[in-house]
């Protein structure tokens, strides 16, 4: 998902010349800070955003208005090593989300790749998938956005204590319902635009 802040911050960065790594470096952030800005992975809060407005010499009101009109169609993604579940989770989420861009994965770093290239807003994950534990695709998630509402799906409930200290804010027994997704969208710790269909 592009946002309006991400392609004005990119803009105004390229039409005065300065690189990622020069921005940061006045700003006191990592270059990768200004990259996740700029491919709408993150967005700086309002005190950061004047301090960039101040190194680029514009008005702030620029930078704060993008942010209003940031692209409001979320991105959610389900991640679970079973095809099954995942070609036939994505059509209910489909059905409760018609505003949302949802993506399944079967393979967790693919999911986490695309997390690196796309602001998530909520991702539901798989706990026990192989190798790796949905528990730790959580937490690489969290590195990426803080603000990534994430929901654990599960056959089991002996994983919930150890689901909820990884920051997930839902927990949900397989197989998925419209009644139970619609439930946990109103348990969702972070603000999340894609409202739910009735």
């Amino acid at each position: 998902m592009g946002s309006s802040f991400a392609k004005v911050l990119k803009q105004i960065r390229t039409e005065k010349d300065i690189s990622q790594k020069t921005l940061a470096q006045k700003l006191f952030v990592t270059r990768s800070a200004v990259s996740y800005w700029e491919n709408g992975s993150r967005v700086p809060d309002a005190e950061m955003i004047v301090r960039i407005a101040e190194c680029l010499d514009i008005d702030a009101s620029l930078l704060l208005n993008a942010v209003l009109y940031n692209d409001i169609t979320p991105n959610v993604i389900m991640v679970d090593d079973n095809k099954v579940f995942v070609k036939g989770g994505i059509p209910i989420l489909k059905e409760v989300m018609p505003n949302a861009e949802i993506k399944g994965f079967t393979r967790p770093s693919e999911a986490v790749e695309y997390a690196k290239e796309n602001r998530i807003e909520l991702a539901f994950l798989d706990i026990e998938m192989g190798m790796i534990s949905g528990l730790d695709v959580c937490k690489e998630l969290l590195e990426i956005n803080p603000n990534t509402n994430v929901v654990y799906l599960t056959a089991y409930k002996d994983y919930s204590f150890d689901a909820w200290q990884t920051g997930a804010c839902g927990f949900m027994e397989k197989p998925l319902t419209p009644e139970n997704v619609r439930e946990q969208l109103t348990r969702l710790r972070h603000p999340f635009l894609g409202g739910a269909a009735e």
